[in-house]
């Protein structure tokens, strides 16, 4: 007998603003308990010392979630010169102290304009990323080190917010994958003095602003579980970047089946990927398999027809 999975089927996504000094699995779970939720996931790990925006999907939601890895970022962060640190931010260990030349906010202009485009980034010794199975964070804390290949990351924009001498801010813009810890290291290197972050906020994430984010406090006042529920957007958002198709009741028959169903594509290439949609309501998604066929991908459970 299958194990009943514990928890309410609670469906949708909530953009959190994490809080400083608790890691994103931890705010996770305390998102996922709130809402007595049977399944949770987020889309994108923030550092502990980092805040801000961290999209929660719930239930069904987790079946897209992947599809938010993908998107671009911006983030605000304040860069601390002469001073390295081995994780790259301010709860590393010093590990070295330099002289900070005089400098301008001309000067900090002239090197950021290094930084755009597309760059080569070495990834963090403190990072999520994995070596022969075991994070690269596991690795540093053993005091083991791991040659990494650099890898290519797109910087759109970064900002210079302001600059007091010894620090400054910097608003960002990037690619997946890009580690603004190593951004700032870099500029810091560039300017002759090494640096580090002290901030580190996320301000977007692919379609998602932080003027709707929820704090924990906030959704701790929340009263009622139907009250929590009522504020999660829908699974759809998270592929709402994809074209879209309504099937017709043979179609989702077909599709609820595994099936490849006919419709009408119009301009689609194969292997595209759409959204489908029956009765207005998301069912999921489908990739193109021909100029009239479209194959089931990722649908939800509840489209399931036994």
């Amino acid at each position: 007998m299958a194990r009943r999975r514990r928890g309410l089927p609670v469906n949708g996504v909530l953009l959190l603003d994490k809080p400083k000094g608790i890691s994103s699995n931890h705010a996770l779970q305390r998102v996922r308990r709130l809402f007595e939720a049977q399944k949770a996931g987020h889309t994108g790990t923030l550092d502990p010392m980092a805040t801000g925006l961290l999209p929660i999907c719930l239930g069904e939601a987790t079946k897209f979630s992947a599809h938010l890895l993908e998107a671009d970022k911006m983030y605000h962060t304040r860069v601390e010169l002469g001073v390295i640190t081995d994780t790259g931010d301010a709860e590393g260990t010093v590990i070295e102290q330099r002289e900070i030349p005089s400098l301008t906010a001309e000067d900090v202009e002239l090197v950021l304009a290094r930084f755009r485009g597309e760059i080569d980034q070495v990834p963090p010794m403190y990072s999520a990323l994995k070596h022969q199975g075991k994070k690269l964070y596991e690795l540093a804390r053993e005091g083991k080190h791991v040659e990494r290949a650099a890898r290519r990351v797109s910087v759109y924009d970064a900002r210079l917010l302001a600059f007091e001498g010894t620090a400054f801010e910097l608003e960002v813009s990037c690619s997946k994958g890009t580690y603004i810890r190593t951004l700032a290291e870099d500029i810091g290197q560039a300017l002759g003095c090494g640096a580090h972050i002290s901030q580190l906020r996320r301000l977007r994430t692919g379609p998602f602003e932080g003027d709707a984010m929820w704090t924990l406090e906030d959704l701790e006042a929340l009263a009622g579980q139907a009250t929590r529920e009522a504020e999660l957007m829908p699974a759809d958002v998270l592929v709402d970047h994809l074209p879209s198709l309504t099937v017709d009741e043979t179609a989702f028959g077909c599709l609820a089946h595994g099936q490849s169903a006919s419709l009408a594509i119009g301009a689609l290439e194969p292997d595209a990927l759409v959204r489908l949609y029956y009765a207005e309501t998301f069912i999921g998604l489908g990739v193109v398999k021909g100029a009239q066929e479209v194959a089931p991908k990722r649908l939800l459970s509840t489209v399931a027809i036994s």
